[in-house]
């Protein structure tokens, strides 16, 4: 086996990988294609503008958890203030149970598209398959399979490439921004920045980076074996740079796809599941809602593990539970308990008399609006020596994340000043 050091790339691949593989999850989805449907190409330009932000902010948090050997939320409660982790946690948990409510309910719509019956049991049945699956199987076995599921997502990148998309338009939305004064604008501008930098994926990487050094045997955190450095932090970079292009990448192919499939033929606005999937019609005509189905199972299936284990790490780092998504119930029986009642809630959800799809929605918008508190203390430690190290964050990654925090601070109040216009 080669050395850590002389391993291949896509060795060295793992929590950030499977962080942005969570992104595009059914949330994700669901607000790249109504972002496509209602504004055409007119906000392509905000995921060459996230990208750069969604590294730094990602690369951030993993060196919090390789470092510190501690996730956010406990670096939190030890740095900052025991009450401010316990707001965290309040704050993640909530924006966490109503996207996995959010993510359960399009898998159960996608189910029905193709078997009909009712959509609140579909999910259900999800809900209770996912969460037997983080009990009973160490969550890396399960998530290695699933990474396969959500391949289907590479449909909206052969479709990008089948509809007929006027590509010196596109790029240049893609380059120069399109900027429009209204409410609906900013409330999608919101939804894609919280869906792409969302408050559980920070939780989720660093907490990643601590299962990973727990687990090895031969690794500890960087301020306990700063001998390890050189190669964990390269072997972060690789691992987030590329689980975050993939990221964008397919974000990118959804959000143009749905423009030219849906909103050149006057479809602007997408409330169920059955319209979003008609973007696929292009590449696979009367099979759009099975492919559109398949990729809302795969990656809802790999995703919420990620949202409700992100909500149980936070709660068990603020008070102080023992926490491992590879550990035995008996071993961690409250981690494991705050995770089922946060699935169970979540399952709650999906009995409203809202559409699957809309709730997709909303659920980006609530990320994008708990971001900012998050970034802004991840910011705060990432350079305090107290916690850090030798190893804080460089100038330029920092002043990268704070403009990570600043934009998504800035369209959060640019939603609010809008809405309260009536604008």
């Amino acid at each position: 086996m080669p050395a850590a050091d002389d391993a291949p790339w896509y060795r060295r691949l793992g929590p950030g990988l499977i962080t942005g593989a969570a992104d595009d999850d059914p949330s994700g989805i669901a607000t790249y294609a109504q972002a496509g449907a209602q504004m055409g190409t007119g906000m392509l330009w905000t995921l060459l503008l996230t990208l750069p932000l969604m590294i730094s902010i990602q690369l951030v948090s993993a060196r919090l958890g390789r470092v510190s050997g501690q996730g956010v939320v406990a670096n939190i409660r030890r740095h900052q203030s025991p009450w401010l982790a316990y707001a965290f946690v309040a704050l993640v948990t909530l924006a966490n149970i109503i996207n996995v409510g959010a993510d359960i309910a399009a898998m159960g719509d996608s189910v029905r598209l193709l078997l009909g019956g009712a959509t609140a049991w579909y999910a259900c049945l999800f809900a209770v398959f996912t969460l037997v699956l983080q009990v009973w199987m160490p969550y890396r076995r399960y998530a290695r399979y699933l990474q396969w599921t959500a391949l289907s997502l590479l449909a909206y990148v052969a479709t990008a490439f089948v509809v007929k998309v006027d590509w010196v338009h596109a790029l240049h939305d893609t380059v120069v921004p399109r900027l429009h004064w209204s409410k609906d604008y900013a409330m999608t501008l919101v939804a894609v920045f919280g869906t792409t930098i969302s408050p559980y994926l920070f939780v989720w990487q660093a907490a990643g980076e601590v299962e990973e050094t727990r687990l090895a045997e031969d690794e500890a955190p960087l301020k306990k074996a700063p001998w390890q450095a050189k190669d964990q932090l390269a072997r972060i970079r690789i691992d987030t740079t590329v689980g975050m292009v993939v990221s964008a990448l397919i974000a990118f192919c959804i959000m143009l796809t749905a423009a030219y499939a849906l909103h050149t033929h006057g479809v602007t606005q997408i409330e169920t599941c059955a319209q979003a999937a008609e973007a696929l019609k292009p590449v696979a005509g009367r099979f759009a809602q099975t492919l559109f189905a398949v990729g809302v199972i795969g990656t809802g299936l790999l995703a919420v593990p990620v949202l409700a284990g992100s909500a149980a790490y936070a709660a068990a780092e603020a008070f102080q539970w023992h926490s491992s998504l590879e550990a035995k119930v008996h071993r961690a029986p409250k981690f494991y308990l705050f995770l089922a009642l946060v699935m169970a809630v979540a399952t709650v959800m999906v009995f409203l008399p809202i559409e699957p799809f809309k709730l997709l929605y909303w659920a980006a918008v609530l990320n994008g609006v708990a971001a900012t508190p998050v970034m802004v203390m991840l910011q705060l430690m990432s350079r305090r020596k107290a916690v850090m190290g030798p190893f804080r964050s460089s100038r330029l990654l920092h002043g990268t994340a704070w403009l990570a925090t600043l934009s998504m601070c800035a369209s959060t109040l640019l939603f609010f000043v809008l809405a309260v216009r009536g604008s």
